[in-house]
């Protein structure tokens, strides 16, 4: 499915564009974004072959991955949402925004969002996510979308030079709302 548009209440999730790549930088640029992500901060360099890399990705078929832009309404770049898809009708949740647009809800709004295209639109059984422990702000997010706490995963992640454990959060199908939200693709 390409391209896709999904409008939550206050963001809309776009698929990337190549102009993307400076403005992301905000992003996975900024230590205070990336130390809760699963790689190291990067430069323009390292952040437009992202970028250009999520814009091929999205094109193949069939599609394994939803890596959209997360904007508000006037376009503005904040964040970025991903539903990695396992092959198995479940997929791994990611999502981050951009550390001056924290606590207005954005992630929470985002994640939603793309949970439910993925149980909606995909047809998808489990949706899951990987969170640093120490990552309070997306552990709050995953619990107000009914995600359960399943365990810790020891030494899941290498970044900014060390090993770190992550809790999975997961939510199934039939404990999402049922409670049906129109998408645009």
């Amino acid at each position: 499915m390409y391209p896709v548009t999904l409008k939550g209440r206050a963001v809309i999730l776009r698929e990337f564009r190549s102009d993307d790549a400076a403005p992301s930088l905000a992003l996975v640029g900024d230590e205070r974004v990336t130390q809760w992500l699963s790689f190291d901060s990067r430069d323009l360099e390292a952040a437009t072959a992202m970028i250009e890399g999520a814009v091929a990705r999205a094109k193949t078929e069939p599609r394994n991955e939803y890596y959209l832009a997360v904007t508000l309404p006037g376009d503005e770049l904040i964040g970025f949402a991903r539903l990695g898809l396992d092959g198995v009708r479940a997929a791994k949740l990611g999502y981050a925004i951009r550390a001056d647009q924290w606590g207005h809800g954005y992630a929470t709004d985002a994640a939603r969002t793309l949970t439910d295209f993925g149980f909606r639109e995909l047809g998808l059984h489990r949706i899951s996510a990987a969170i640093g422990p120490d990552n309070g702000g997306s552990i709050v997010v995953a619990e107000r979308l009914g995600m359960k706490y399943e365990g810790r995963i020891r030494d899941h992640v290498f970044t900014n030079g060390a090993w770190r454990d992550s809790l999975l959060y997961a939510v199934l199908v039939d404990e999402w709302p049922p409670v049906a939200k129109s998408h645009q693709r």
